[in-house]
């Protein structure tokens, strides 16, 4: 096929060889299959924000990294140059944790370069050697929906435990391939330790998760792998190879019975002075 203009200077880079078609059309970006030497390849053309709202920004890019204070200050302003400077961070987002979650073994497309606003990645294929299908368009067996979640739940933990949350997980970004589910779409992806909405978030991911394979496996819909894996989190027991049961008991808080008889002198204290202010008033 032609080759769209974005692909054009890849091209002229020797970075592709040639665009044999388009794959996907999103609201963020367009997905085309490309070849490169003996490769088949993806290339992401990512399209200009325009699609996601003011709220969602600000919860995804908090404490996310600008180049310089100018860069805050105008993206904080929504000028022209501000959203520019907006839609690279989104798009460097995801070329960032990809490489980050490539390295730590996550099963993402393997990053091969990102040039003038495209990223050039692993093609994941079915076992015909097609583009692997999402999720959303298949159905599954009650035991191999149970697999491929367990299979996810595990990647969640990996994700989470090299310091990233997806936050928009689903079964709409997440394919199919010959060997397994692979996780895609990562723009949107936040740091766990610096975000302030990363639990909400990744509480919500798998949630979605547990939804989708729960039609298939209805038992998974009583599972609170969200909670149990943010717990382990949160108390630094989180690794790689833990082993999860799906259930979650909230633990209540011990009660600090010093500090209530504490309050409770304070109180007692509080109300004889009251009484004798009364007192001397008369």
């Amino acid at each position: 096929m032609k080759p769209p203009k974005r692909l054009k200077s890849l091209i002229e880079e020797g970075l592709i060889d040639a665009v044999v078609r388009q794959l996907t059309s999103g609201k963020e970006a367009m997905v085309y299959v490309v070849r490169c030497g003996d490769e088949t390849r993806c290339a992401k053309v990512y399209k200009e924000a325009t699609q996601r709202s003011f709220r969602q920004a600000v919860d995804y890019s908090e404490n996310r990294k600008v180049k310089n204070t100018r860069q805050a200050r105008a993206m904080a302003k929504g000028t022209r140059f501000g959203r520019q400077a907006q839609e690279a961070a989104w798009q460097s987002a995801e070329v960032d944790a990809l490489y980050r979650l490539a390295a730590a073994g996550v099963r993402v497309p393997r990053p091969h370069n990102f040039h003038d606003g495209v990223l050039l990645m692993e093609l994941v294929a079915d076992a015909e050697g097609n583009a692997a299908p999402r999720l959303n368009d298949l159905s599954f067996a009650p035991e191999q929906a149970r697999e491929v979640h367990a299979t996810l739940m595990i990647e969640v933990v990996r994700m989470l435990c090299a310091g990233i949350v997806h936050g928009d997980l689903s079964e709409f970004n997440i394919l199919l391939g010959a060997d397994g589910p692979v996780i895609i779409d990562l723009p949107q992806a936040v740091d766990a330790a610096g975000n302030n909405h990363a639990a909400r978030m990744l509480l919500r991911d798998v949630d979605n998760l547990r939804g989708f394979f729960g039609r298939f496996a209805p038992e998974l819909l009583l599972t609170e792998y969200g909670r149990e894996i943010w717990d382990l989190y949160a108390r630094g027991l989180l690794h790689p190879e833990v082993v999860l049961s799906g259930r979650f008991e909230r633990q209540p808080s011990p009660v600090d019975l010093g500090a209530v008889l504490s309050e409770i002198d304070d109180a007692r204290a509080e109300e004889a002075a009251h009484r004798l202010r009364l007192q001397s008033m008369h």
